[in-house]
C-alpha cells in the first residue's frame, strides 16, 4: 500500500440555501454545496465535490456538524494520470474533527484504473490536507 500527502486549497464555493430542518423546532439546518478544489504535493489535480452538510446551530459552529461528499478528482497521483471518485464524510464538534473515506472501487480511469484506497482529510487553521492510503497495478 503507498500513501500520498496533498495540500489543498478550495478555490470554488457555490453553497445552495440553507434550510432548518422542517421537522425539529430549533433544529439543524441542513444545507448543500458544490466545491471546487486544487491539489498539491503527491497528487497534482482539480476536483469538484458535491456535500450535503448539517449544522446543529448556525451561530455556533462549535455545537456540532457534518458533511458528506461525492468527489470528482482529475489529474495526476504518483505521476499517473486519470481521474477518480471519493466518497468522504467529516464530523466537527467543540473543535474535535473526525474525517474518512474511500475511492469508489471501479471509479478510476486512464493510468490509475484500478485504483483502491482510504482517504482522510485534515484541516489546521487555514491550511488543508488529504491524505490517501492506495493500491494501484503495476503499470
Amino acid at each position: 500500500m503507498a500513501r500520498a500527502v496533498a495540500s489543498f486549497e478550495v478555490t470554488g464555493w457555490d453553497q445552495g440555501k440553507a434550510e432548518a430542518d422542517a421537522g425539529a423546532a430549533g433544529g439543524p439546518t441542513l444545507s448543500h454545496a458544490t466545491v471546487v478544489k486544487r491539489f498539491g504535493g503527491d497528487l497534482v489535480a482539480e476536483s469538484e465535490a458535491r456535500l450535503l452538510m448539517c449544522q446543529a446551530d448556525v451561530a455556533d459552529i462549535a455545537a456540532g456538524a457534518g458533511y458528506i461528499a461525492r468527489e470528482v478528482v482529475r489529474g495526476a497521483l504518483g505521476g499517473r494520470e486519470g481521474t477518480f471518485v471519493m466518497q468522504h464524510w467529516g464530523l466537527s464538534a467543540s473543535g474535535h474533527e473526525q474525517t474518512g473515506g474511500q475511492i469508489v472501487p471501479g471509479s478510476a480511469t486512464g493510468d490509475l484504473e484500478g485504483l483502491t484506497g482510504s482517504v482522510k482529510i485534515a484541516v489546521d487553521g487555514g491550511s488543508h490536507t488529504l491524505t490517501i492510503d492506495y493500491d494501484l497495478p503495476d503499470a
